[in-house]
């Protein structure tokens, strides 16, 4: 059993994830998609202090990135919304792998958020047929009580249908989706058959890896139901033909792609500093990362004011091969300033004059990115944990 030091599972972690120096063939919009197929999933969020999640995760793989390829994206049908561990784009090319859960939430099995009222979801498929593509404003409930979510029951049978695979969203405007019939919006050459158990689980375990490089059992299950098995006995027959192998990383066993493991024979640019979203694939599961890389994070956007320790929305930046440091920021659009309102440097960080340097011109691209035409740090900390 090879076992790679805990450095090396880092780098290993930051290739895979396309991680500093991005996707680097092809045109802006190509590299754009490669992304997609090479993490499997984007995370939607819309929270917007800075750009929004999907947008950076993107932008921190492909400087040329703006946020209209995202749009081209959906409106050629490269890329699909869905649920990964959260709401999520996903390339179209695994379209056929989200129809098992799209099966088991319509048949019962498997509950989303909301109770099915079949009749109003009925109606609202048949108005979608007859008008074509709408949003939930375009609805008006008989009965305007809203959940726990503030959902109209319009919005509920919406969001039930699109959940179950009859309807997909064909666009955003505005941010809002946009709902059309799935038959109208698939790509008449995508592939439309249902995974078998074995399928599925080979898919899922291959797709993380590829992705991650490494990983555990409850890392690639994470946040998905009922695939556990299939995934464990997909270990066991990816491990006997040889397409990956078991490893130990600070004592851990994980499993591996074969593939993937070539990429530590590859340079890593230790000297390129990276800004990332809290909701970039590479640190979404807060346990591996602080395994990995020893960074605790916890976004803080949900911490009341007066426990904050870094700020509202700090986001984690790479430079030396590590996570090194964190940046509290925030648009002021009227002022054309990105805020820096506080920069918290880890204990673990080396060269520190080095580092500012790189950040800075790193800052000034993600200040152009956010449609700024500057940056200010107010504050800089030595973080004490």
């Amino acid at each position: 059993m090879q076992s790679l030091t805990l450095a090396q599972a880092q780098k290993l972690a930051l290739l895979s994830q396309a991680l500093p120096s991005g996707i680097t063939k092809g045109t802006a919009y190509d590299k754009a998609l490669a992304t997609f197929e090479q993490l499997g999933y984007i995370q939607i969020d819309t929270i917007s202090v800075v750009q929004r999640a999907h947008h950076h995760t993107l932008w921190s793989r492909n400087p040329s990135y703006r946020p209209a390829l995202l749009d081209k994206l959906v409106a050629d049908k490269k890329v699909f919304e869905y649920w990964s561990h959260a709401a999520a784009y996903l390339p179209m090319s695994n379209y056929r792998f989200s129809l098992p859960r799209k099966a088991a939430i319509k048949s019962g099995t498997q509950r989303h958020w909301y109770c099915q009222d079949k009749a109003l979801m009925a109606s609202v498929l048949q108005r979608i047929d007859d008008e074509g593509p709408l949003m939930a404003k375009d609805f008006e409930s008989a009965n305007h009580k809203t959940d726990g979510w503030h959902s109209k029951p319009t919005k509920r049978a919406l969001e039930n249908l699109y959940m179950q695979g009859d309807l997909m969203i064909s666009e955003r405007r505005g941010f809002h989706k946009v709902y059309d019939l799935t038959s109208r919006v698939l790509p008449s050459d995508v592939d439309r058959s249902m995974p078998c158990e074995q399928e599925l689980g080979q898919f899922l375990v291959m797709n993380y890896l590829k992705a991650h490089g490494f990983g555990t059992v409850s890392e690639i299950i994470y946040q998905l139901k009922d695939v556990k098995a299939h995934v464990q006995q997909a270990i066991a027959e990816l491990l006997a033909i040889g397409r990956i192998e078991n490893v130990t990383i600070g004592g851990e066993q994980y499993i591996a792609s074969c593939q993937a493991l070539q990429q530590l024979e590859k340079r890593l640019n230790r000297k390129q500093v990276k800004i990332l979203s809290p909701f970039d694939n590479l640190l979404i599961q807060r346990k591996r990362t602080n395994a990995i890389f020893k960074f605790n994070y916890l976004i803080e956007c949900y911490v009341p004011e007066a426990k904050r320790q870094y700020g509202y929305f700090s986001l984690p930046i790479i430079w030396g091969g590590k996570l090194v440091a964190r940046a509290d920021c925030k648009v002021d659009k009227k002022a054309s300033i990105l805020n820096v309102l506080h920069l918290c440097l880890e204990s673990s960080l080396t060269e520190r004059s080095a580092f500012l340097t790189a950040l800075e011109e790193e800052l000034h691209a993600f200040s152009q990115f956010n449609g700024c035409e500057k940056f200010a740090i107010q504050r800089i900390s030595d973080n004490p944990n």
